[in-house]
């Protein structure tokens, strides 16, 4: 038997930190273990499936109009929806507007077009979750990695997780480590706190892993050093529904061997 290291089991350690502290954010209330539909809004008041009230956008204002009896209320407040109600929002923007029992409505701009998503925290993939299933620790892909910034980020168009929703990656770097003799280099886009997001395709992607994953690595160093630790991939929301609009990678993103770190497909397990 083999003895672990004292780093090994530090780095370990940490893991099971990030996956109990992943666990509980996805088991959130009308978190996105809740989606249960999505809906375009219609030009014209009318009614949506399983939703109260008569819905509507323009261009640029989403209007829902509901009557007292049908018991919807403004998630911010508490305060019930009488008459009609206004929202604007831009591109990309949400907003969870509008309660109606165990549902709330997020309203949302996607592709220039208003839509609404219901968060149900009775969904039984809510109900149901035990947590992410996930390959064993590794400690042989955490790999030391150099981030190589662009002189001006890059506007990229991608697809998404719903076909009738393009997207725009927005990529400000490129991050390259070397694996067995061979050198890969992923394009990032910047997120919270100056960390980097990748999100990639691999060998594994509906196998064992879901359509794609994503990695966030922490701040760059001051040498533009990074540490990629594949241990740390995740699912996007749209491995757990099929009501997501998340961004694919960009199609350089792609990893010719099977990544086998991090979360598995929750669909295949």
């Amino acid at each position: 038997m083999t003895t672990q290291t004292p780093e090994i089991t530090r780095l370990t350690e940490r893991w099971d930190r990030f996956r109990s502290g992943r666990t509980a954010a996805l088991a959130a209330d009308h978190g996105w273990l809740t989606l249960t539909s999505f809906h375009w809004l219609p030009a014209t008041p009318s009614p949506v499936e399983g939703v109260p009230g008569l819905w509507s956008a323009t261009s640029t204002t989403a209007s829902l109009t509901a009557a007292p009896e049908e018991n919807l209320a403004l998630v911010s407040s508490g305060e019930p929806v009488l008459g009609t109600l206004t929202a604007t929002l831009t591109n990309e923007d949400s907003l969870m507007w509008v309660r109606s029992g165990t549902v709330v409505v997020e309203l949302g701009m996607r592709a220039n077009r208003y839509m609404i998503r219901t968060r149900d925290s009775a969904s039984p993939t809510l109900t149901n979750f035990q947590g992410v299933p996930f390959f064993d620790y590794n400690p042989e892909v955490v790999f030391d990695g150099v981030f190589e910034r662009y002189p001006e980020p890059r506007s990229v168009d991608i697809a998404t997780a719903n076909p009738e929703v393009p997207g725009v990656a927005r990529l400000v770097g490129d991050v390259v480590f070397e694996h067995l003799g061979t050198t890969y280099r992923l394009a990032a886009e910047e997120g919270p706190l100056d960390s980097l997001i990748l999100t990639f395709f691999d060998e594994t992607n509906n196998v064992t892993s879901s359509h794609w994953r994503k990695l966030e690595l922490t701040k760059p160093r001051p040498d533009n050093s990074v540490v990629v630790d594949f241990n740390r991939a995740i699912n996007y929301p749209s491995a757990f529904t099929d009501f997501g609009t998340c961004p694919a990678p960009v199609p350089a993103n792609r990893l010719d061997l099977p990544m086998e770190a991090g979360e598995r497909d929750p669909r295949r397990s």
